[in-house]
């Protein structure tokens, strides 16, 4: 229901900015401004999206939990597409999500509405052959024997089938 209102609203905000916008300054001003708002955004997704790829890999490299890297990055990402889009709405959006302490204060918000079930790594703790069971009941695990045989036992069937040695 909220992504349909934005799909709304959005662009008549975008269609009311423009109006006013246009007939304060005129429409050569108001492109060329939205031209360098697209343009200045695009540098500064790029470097700052560097720097979150960095902690990232970072907190991979450290065994952290790359959680809040990863938000800034998607953040960041989705404030690229807000800047490349044509209105001052989306640009003031897209330049706030720029902003580390605004990133900062969105993560917290988002943190205190999505529960995290677990999270843990190999050699922390968590044990990577404790699986969880399965939901059909069966396990994962396949009993067989097996009987090695050698190169000179005369009584191994050999034909063409392409699982034997010849």
């Amino acid at each position: 229901m909220w992504l349909l209102i934005a799909f709304i609203a959005v662009p008549l905000i975008e269609i009311a900015l423009f109006i006013q916008v246009g007939g304060l300054i005129g429409l050569w001003p108001t492109l060329l401004i939205v031209l360098i708002t697209a343009v200045l955004g695009t540098y500064l997704v790029r470097s700052q999206g560097k720097m979150a790829l960095g902690q990232v890999q970072s907190s991979f490299n450290e065994l952290r939990d790359p959680t809040e890297p990863l938000v800034h990055g998607a953040m960041i990402l989705f404030s690229g597409a807000l800047l490349l889009t044509p209105g001052f709405f989306t640009d003031a959006l897209g330049f706030a999500l720029l902003v580390p302490a605004f990133r900062h204060a969105a993560y917290k918000y988002i943190r205190a509405r999505v529960t995290v079930q677990g999270f843990g790594t190999p050699g922390q703790g968590a044990d990577p052959r404790r699986q969880p069971p399965r939901r059909d009941g069966r396990d994962d695990v396949i009993d067989g024997e097996f009987v090695e045989l050698s190169e000179t036992d005369d009584t191994t069937p050999r034909g063409n089938s392409g699982w034997t040695k010849h």
